[in-house]
């Protein structure tokens, strides 16, 4: 009776199940489920991050485009809105002071005061409360005239009630409401002083609105998207007319520079937790796929000994691979689904909106991550069994890898690279880790034989302790598997090197933007007559730490010779800057944190000018260009003799440009100081404001616990992923110290059964798992000084501060973790009585 051979759907299905009941596609499982995990985790979080900021664009402007301006936006602009059809509001914001009356103590705070018009908002939802305690509500009434709405912080800080007066200038307004959610203020970092908020018909008599005045005007316009999208192109037409200065066309806006740069650190950050996850994983997978190979040999050959055809085991074998990775897949993308959950109540508040569902893009990335990881890592050594003779069983060898072999590998590593970039969202990320990891495999291969060879050759048997002997012949024994062994364990080990460093590094450059000493007054306007007096007055507060640097206001007007005009310059920032009044400073000696970058800095070097690095590279500026500044009709030229690094984060007084000298004789200028103001003085800011009438003195106190609570937020959000990496990279160490555990039990089986002890033979396994994560500790910490060099020099952009001691250190880690990871996973070994694994070997 004739038996038709199963076809390869039969075969797959059998063996799916028959090895999954063994528990031979564990490992396999945790390893793709662990990578999809990471890679969707932050990409459901990216995504609707992204749509969120997407779909809340136009609320957060407040309008669906706006022109903004320092002076009062052409009549034209207004005018071509309206002939399109679109609705129109403008509204003018400034910093000022706003003051209690002296019956109510005579308080004062800067105010961030903004008037409007009818009809605003255009987008998004004005929301007031009666009282800070009332629930708020939404409205479309702008206040009423003789009234302003206020920010809750401002009544706490004026020590006022609802229905008293506010003095703003020459005026007082009655205060009426408490404003809970302004939707054009920003990202939440925009305003660092509290919003008092009036109609627009009562700014003249508030008298503040002079000639000198720093205003900020706001053009919205809304309509149907055809007509905005026309004036849109319109109004950028007009903007870049030769002589239009001052104008700019405003989409989402950002929150503050160091916020931004933080959170873009963070993504970057998160992203890079998420490639080295699947990096891993890789590694742990082709160890599992290997280890399941040779297990499968007798299977393959006595099936091949049946008559089974090599081209229906390898489909059977595909068959297997693709369900199996579909499944990890699955559960990967579902657990990624839970996890981005934990990453939205980390970061709660970053986003004030809701933010919307996500959208299937990080589905199928985490699908097609999976089957990819399965296909390019597990796949080509399982499909080698399909060509297994039946006798190449006895070798215990599954033989070379064959060109179809090799075609899948190749395929697969390539895609998983391109899937690997994708992820990144940076291609200079993603460029540098996956080459990073491509060519760190082939130096730790390369050097993980020779120093094999090196071993067996610098051993002298003869003198060199018994265990150490058997130890080196076991790893020489058998080059192949050891250099797959360290390379493996070394890549694991570089990956958690590579995060730890980098973590330590960027945390702590996050925690150095706001030190427990970092200034939280910030005053300006001090005239030089009042600079004695001013510095006094903070002595004997018991301030003795403070910036006090002169502050001057210039335009660029020439460089090299030539007029500087903003059409000479390619980008919108460039035109801006160009465009605008610098604060300019002058200085003895350099700003202690303000090191030089290139060129020299000469303490009263005359003619001398020394330039933030970003402004020069954003207008082209070199080392030995001449500037020319117009301050207050005066000109005043300098040659650049040096270029500072500026952390515009770091809570310090910093200047674009500054004269290295002493004094900048006949240019009007006043002084700005920065300090930490004295605890436990309540009072102090009023009197110094009583007695310096004109200083506008700006606390940041709020703006810093804010800055802190987004760092603590950011970094519950980085460490939670980084706990997701570590057990990837557990897993890979497993799996590499594991690898030859079949080999590891004949060997030590036949040593056993010749008379060698329990004892000898524990020590001969320590030896070799020290000296193998030694060696593996010792080459990744050296590749990771170097990757994270580049990473943190070209992507995240902070001071790398690896020291010398991280080799030392990686390789006592590298060979304390093989040893734990080891007494793990091969604890069984010594155990395994001599008699029963003789027998699984002979058959």
């Amino acid at each position: 009776m004739n038996h038709s051979p199963p076809s390869f759907i039969q075969l797959g299905w059998r063996s799916l199940w028959r090895d999954w009941r063994a528990g031979e596609l564990r490992l396999l499982v945790l390893a793709v489920t662990l990578a999809v995990a990471a890679l969707t985790a932050v990409g459901f979080f990216a995504d609707r991050l992204q749509n969120g900021l997407a779909r809340d664009a136009s609320a957060l402007l407040g309008g669906d485009a706006v022109i903004n301006s320092d002076n009062r936006p052409p009549d034209a602009m207004a005018q071509q809105a309206q002939v399109l059809g679109l609705q129109t509001t403008e509204t003018l914001g400034f910093p000022t002071m706003g003051r209690a009356p002296d019956e109510a103590g005579g308080a004062a705070r800067l105010v961030a005061l903004k008037a409007v018009g009818d009809g605003y908002p255009l987008r998004g939802t004005l929301r007031v409360a009666p009282t800070p305690q009332a629930p708020d509500v939404a409205t479309r009434d702008i206040p009423a005239p003789g009234t302003a709405w206020v920010d809750a912080a401002l009544l706490v800080a004026l020590d006022l009630q609802m229905g008293q007066p506010l003095l703003l200038g020459d005026a007082s307004f009655t205060l009426a409401q408490v404003i809970a959610l302004e939707p054009d203020r920003g990202a939440g970092f925009m305003s660092f002083a509290p919003r008092v908020m009036i109609n627009a018909a009562d700014l003249p008599a508030t008298g503040l609105v002079q000639p000198a005045s720093r205003l900020s005007y706001r053009l919205a316009v809304a309509g149907p998207d055809a007509a905005v999208k026309q004036f849109v192109q319109w109004a950028e037409a007009e903007i870049e007319k030769p002589g239009v200065r001052g104008l700019r066309l405003e989409s989402l806006e950002s929150g503050r520079p160091e916020m931004e740069q933080t959170l873009a650190r963070a993504e970057k950050f998160l992203n890079l937790v998420a490639l080295l996850a699947a990096l891993l994983c890789a590694v742990a997978v082709a160890i599992a796929a290997r280890g399941f190979a040779q297990r499968h040999l007798d299977d393959c050959a006595m099936l091949r000994v049946l008559g089974l055809s090599q081209a229906t085991m390898a489909r059977a074998y595909t068959l297997e691979f693709a369900l199996v990775g579909l499944m990890a897949s699955a559960v990967g993308v579902a657990l990624g689904y839970a996890v981005h959950h934990v990453f939205v109540l980390l970061l709660a508040g970053l986003v004030e909106a809701s933010l919307p569902a996500p959208s299937l893009s990080p589905v199928f990335l985490g699908l097609g991550m999976g089957l990819t990881l399965m296909m390019a890592f597990g796949l080509p050594p399982v499909l080698q069994l399909a060509q297994v003779p039946p006798l190449r069983v006895i070798r215990r060898d599954v033989g070379q890898l064959k060109p179809a072999t090799l075609a899948v590998l190749g395929l697969g590593v390539a895609g998983f690279a391109l899937l690997l970039l994708a992820a990144s969202r940076d291609l200079l990320l993603g460029g540098i880790a996956v080459g990073g990891f491509a060519a760190a495999v082939l130096l730790f291969a390369a050097v993980s034989y020779g120093a094999v060879r090196l071993l067996r050759a610098s051993v002298n048997e003869a003198t060199a302790p018994r265990a150490l002997v058997m130890a080196t012949r076991q790893l020489s024994a058998r080059p192949a598997f050891a250099v797959v062994q360290i390379s493996a364990l070394a890549v694991g080990l570089l990956a958690l090197v590579l995060l730890v460093l980098l973590r330590t590094d960027l945390i702590a450059s996050w925690r150095n933007a706001t030190p427990p000493d970092a200034p939280n007054r910030f005053v300006i306007n001090i005239q030089p007559d009042q600079g004695d007096a001013f510095q006094q007055t903070l002595r004997e507060a018991g301030v003795e730490r403070y910036d006090w640097y002169p502050m001057i206001r210039g335009r660029l007007v020439s460089i090299n010779g030539e007029t500087v005009k903003p059409e000479d310059f390619v980008g919108d920032r460039a035109q801006r800057l160009v465009e605008r009044e610098f604060n300019i400073s002058n200085s003895a000696t350099l700003p202690p944190h303000n090191p030089v970058a290139a060129g020299r800095w000469t303490d009263n070097e005359a003619d001398g000018l020394s330039v933030e690095e970003g402004l020069a590279e954003t207008l082209g500026l070199k080392l030995g260009d001449r500037l020319g500044f117009d301050m207050a009709g005066q000109l005043s030229e300098g040659t650049i003799t040096s270029l500072r690094k500026v952390d515009w984060g770091s809570m310090r007084v910093n200047f674009f440009v500054v004269f290295p000298v002493a004094q900048v004789p006949d240019v009007p200028v006043t002084y700005i100081s920065a300090y930490q103001a004295p605890t436990g003085n309540v009072q102090f800011d009023n009197a110094l404001v009583r007695q310096f009438p004109n200083i506008t003195n700006v606390d940041m106190s709020q703006t810093i616990a804010q800055v802190q609570r987004v760092l603590g937020q950011v970094i519950g959000a980085v460490e939670f992923l980084f706990a997701f990496t570590l057990a990837a990279g557990l897993v890979v160490l497993v799996a590499a110290i594991t690898a030859t555990r079949g080999e590891r039990e004949r060997e030590f089986a036949i040593l056993r059964a010749v008379g060698a002890g329990s004892a000898l033979l524990r020590q001969v396994q320590r030896i070799e798992l020290l000296g193998v994560g030694m060696l593996a500790g010792f080459l990744a910490s050296v590749v990771a000084v170097i990757v994270g060099w580049a990473l943190a020099r070209y992507v995240f952009e902070f001071a790398w501060t690896a020291s010398l001691w991280v080799p030392l250190a990686g390789s006592v880690a590298g060979a304390l973790l093989a040893l734990a990871a080891g007494w793990w996973g091969l604890r069984s070994v010594l155990r395994t009585p001599v008699v029963e694994t003789l027998r699984k070997a002979s058959t």
